[in-house]
């Protein structure tokens, strides 16, 4: 096989997979095509509004009233069709560009997710050693807080009153 016949890339599809995995040339690439999708609109809205006022202004001897607008309204309607859809390329577009995005962060969350639940885990089945709280004062000895809450014996019940 000659260098002829032998296409200039490997593969056509190269430069288009290292867009697809990075998401900032993803938003860039479909901005360029966005841009193109916008200048396409605005060119074709101003040849809407020429052939509106052409084609509803082009009067035939004889036309009674509403004829000409009649004949003007299958090229302004496909006009305006194609109009729609340039809008909606370019909202999708727009929409892709952010859902990219939206699925790199949802991928880095879920790998911080999942680490953290991995060291939960490793946490729970090998607690750490802690070191037995220290106590203080003796452990015979009574609370000094005696009220209702704390501990009674029948030998206190001199300071309640009885029922």
């Amino acid at each position: 096989m000659s260098t002829e016949d032998k296409p200039f890339f490997d593969d056509p599809n190269a430069a288009l997979r290292e867009i697809a995995q990075n998401p900032a040339a993803y938003a860039h690439y479909l901005a360029d095509f966005n841009r193109v999708v916008l200048d396409m609109q605005a060119k074709l809205e101003t040849l809407q509004r020429e052939t509106r006022v052409h084609c509803r202004g082009t009067r035939v001897e004889g036309d009674k009233m509403g004829q000409a607008f009649l004949r003007s309204f299958p090229v302004e309607k496909s006009l305006n069709d194609i109009i729609k859809n340039l809008k909606s390329i370019s909202s999708g577009l727009e929409k892709s560009a952010r859902r990219r995005h939206a699925h790199d962060e949802k991928v880095k969350e879920v790998k911080r997710r999942r680490k953290e639940k991995v060291l939960l885990k490793e946490r729970k089945n090998n607690p750490p050693l802690q070191a037995a709280p220290e106590s203080s004062g003796q452990q015979g000895a009574q609370s000094l807080n005696v009220g209702y809450g704390g501990p009674t014996s029948i030998y206190n019940l001199d300071r309640r009153e009885s029922a």
